[in-house]
């Protein structure tokens, strides 16, 4: 087809797989998480977190994709140290309001109820950060996704960057080439880069991150001929090519909306995913093997994906005596 393309990614993914041992710049770090961190300071912690979870859940099924999409946005700034979590001040100017988060992330109250809830029982005791991977746990596995263990022990940063967060975080119009790279800057693969994408089996997007590929396609005044001709009609009906349609939502996986699956996957291979930057693993020879491996094998997925996320939340965490505990997630003590 017109947009494929000669493939850069057997050097790309001996970059990723040489870096896995190069591009671990915290190695003392990862040693210092444990998986049996809290169980004498607060044995109650994950109990917590799940009814915290399920509660909001019951509330509102769409926050599931919200509280995950936190734990990725957070690791892929300064590392996972809850750093997306804090407010703005005078001398502060965080990642809430960086373009990729204004508007769009969601789920803060959540956190910092949960985190109100645990200090009651443990204070000054569990970071927000560990309770930021945690909750992105229990979100998948509440939507009947995989469940994985989570090394815990992190710690919280003192500051936030919306200048990284502007720069570092994967966003729907990148390339395959930049989403590489920004993957391989944190230590994950080409492998990863697939997997972490099917976290896009739950949640819904804003129509003007997709919305060109309904109406002008790359200023072709025509759709991206790669959508599915069902699909692109039933988008634009949720997204008419008008400024007002903007912010309307749409399901990232409108066959299963609030199920974590791997219909992702068969939506990819299918042509039917909402994003540019999705629809893209499609355009080179090593991604989309993988994803049709795991739109055939839905267990490979789960298992791969568990353990992406705990390679994941594993980037740049504080450890030991770094960072704080915070009192409350949304500033500094």
């Amino acid at each position: 087809m017109a947009y494929k393309q000669i493939s850069i990614f057997p050097i790309l993914l001996l970059l990723a797989l040489s870096s896995t041992q190069l591009a671990t710049p915290f190695p003392s770090a990862y040693s210092q998480l444990d998986y049996y961190f809290y169980d004498s300071s607060c044995p109650r912690l994950e109990m917590i977190v799940k009814y915290g979870v399920w509660a909001a859940i019951q509330n509102e099924t769409r926050i599931a994709a919200s509280l995950l999409r936190l734990h990725f946005h957070d690791c892929f700034v300064n590392g996972c140290d809850a750093s997306i979590l804090l407010d703005d001040t005078d001398k502060l100017k965080g990642e809430k309001n960086a373009r990729p988060n204004r508007n769009s992330a969601r789920g803060f109250e959540i956190i910092e109820s949960i985190k109100a809830d645990v200090e009651r029982a443990c204070p000054s005791t569990v970071s927000c950060a560990d309770i930021v991977a945690l909750v992105a746990r229990e979100a998948v596995v509440l939507s009947g996704g995989p469940f994985w263990y989570v090394p815990l022990g992190r710690r919280d940063g003192l500051t936030a960057s919306q200048q990284a967060a502007n720069q570092n975080l994967p966003g729907p119009f990148d390339s395959l080439q930049n989403l590489t790279a920004k993957f391989i800057a944190k230590g994950l693969d080409v492998k990863d880069l697939v997997v972490l994408s099917g976290a896009h089996t739950i949640g819904f997007a804003q129509c003007f991150t997709f919305k060109s590929r309904l109406f002008n396609f790359k200023g072709s005044g025509k759709p991206d001929p790669r959508l599915d001709s069902s699909s692109l009609t039933n988008l634009q009906g949720m997204c008419p090519n008008k400024d007002t349609s903007n912010s309307n939502l749409a399901p990232l996986d409108s066959s299963t909306i609030y199920s974590f699956d791997n219909s992702y996957y068969t939506n990819l291979v299918s042509n039917s995913v909402l994003l540019e930057s999705d629809q893209a693993l499609m355009d080179d020879d090593t991604t989309a093997a993988l994803v049709n491996s795991y739109s055939a094998y839905p267990y490979l997925f789960s298992n791969d994906f568990a353990a992406s996320m705990v390679k994941m939340g594993k980037v740049g965490v504080l450890t030991g005596e770094n960072g704080e505990i915070r009192k409350k997630c949304g500033s500094v003590n």
